[in-house]
């Protein structure tokens, strides 16, 4: 069951500090992929609104696919529907996937999402654009940034201005390059002026449990199959209470700015 793992050959280089949350990249990510603003592969992390009015900021970042180099969902998945390839780009293949949604248990991003809605569900996720690419293009979401919040390049490039970035302006980013060692290192790293769990940022251990996935899914695929049914169910329940959690939040974040504002007019 050994396994060997490429650095990767491409890499997203995202600075919280420059998206302006205009969503270009998810309307960029919905006509290349031919799907809805709901489907995009591409979704928007944020801290909400902080401080005291008149002083409040608010930041973003841009989230999709990590990219990992020893990825969860690829040792979860039973039948190879989810694979890395060489350069480091972990791939979907809708015609193989049999629904079991185990790659989504198995995320520690919480990445691979699900076609609920539709009648013959799929699993949605990003795959760097990969037909760009073999193209000489940039993917979709890079290439129309209209700040630069979004770059692309070689992975060893990427890391390196990710380090460089944060040197030369030490009161700007918080000291940590988020991807380069979660879950084993990924190839889509963040730089961030706030701590990443302020941004929402699931806080990833560094080593990947793919190894343990690997164990069940390799080695006892019945008893894995098996396991999915009660883990649907599970997976829903946390579902719905993490969408609760994001409602109460944006209700208090809400209120907080309205109570800033009537103290400020008062006085």
């Amino acid at each position: 069951m050994a396994h060997t793992f490429h650095t990767p050959r491409y890499g997203f280089l995202i600075d919280a500090s420059k998206c302006i949350d205009c969503r270009t990249c998810m309307v960029s990510c919905s006509v290349e992929n031919n799907v809805s603003m709901e489907t995009t592969r591409i979704w928007i992390k944020e801290t909400g609104v902080t401080g005291t009015f008149p002083d409040l900021s608010r930041y973003t970042a841009p989230y999709h696919c990590m990219h990992c180099v020893d990825p969860s969902c690829v040792s979860a998945c039973t039948v190879g529907a989810l694979q890395r390839t060489e350069d480091g780009i972990v791939m979907y293949d809708n015609e193989i996937c049999i629904g079991c949604r185990y790659c989504m248990y198995a995320c520690p991003f919480d990445v691979p999402n699900y076609e609920w809605e539709e009648q013959l569900p799929l699993v949605v996720k990003c795959d760097m654009c990969f037909s760009r690419l073999e193209e000489g293009q940039q993917p979709a979401c890079a290439q129309t940034c209209p700040t630069g919040a979004i770059q692309f390049g070689k992975y060893e490039d990427m890391r390196a201005l990710a380090h460089q970035m944060i040197n030369e302006n030490p009161d700007k980013y918080v000291d940590h390059v988020y991807g380069e060692e979660e879950n084993g290192g990924t190839a889509t790293l963040y730089i961030s002026p706030v701590p990443f769990e302020e941004l929402g940022f699931p806080i990833a251990g560094t080593t990947s449990p793919a190894y343990s996935n690997r164990l069940v899914t390799e080695g006892t695929p019945l008893v894995a199959g098996a396991m999915l049914v009660g883990l649907s169910g599970a997976y829903l329940t946390i579902k719905n209470e993490k969408e609760e959690a994001e409602e109460e939040r944006r209700l208090a974040e809400q209120e907080k700015v309205a109570v800033g504002e009537e103290n400020s007019h008062a006085s």
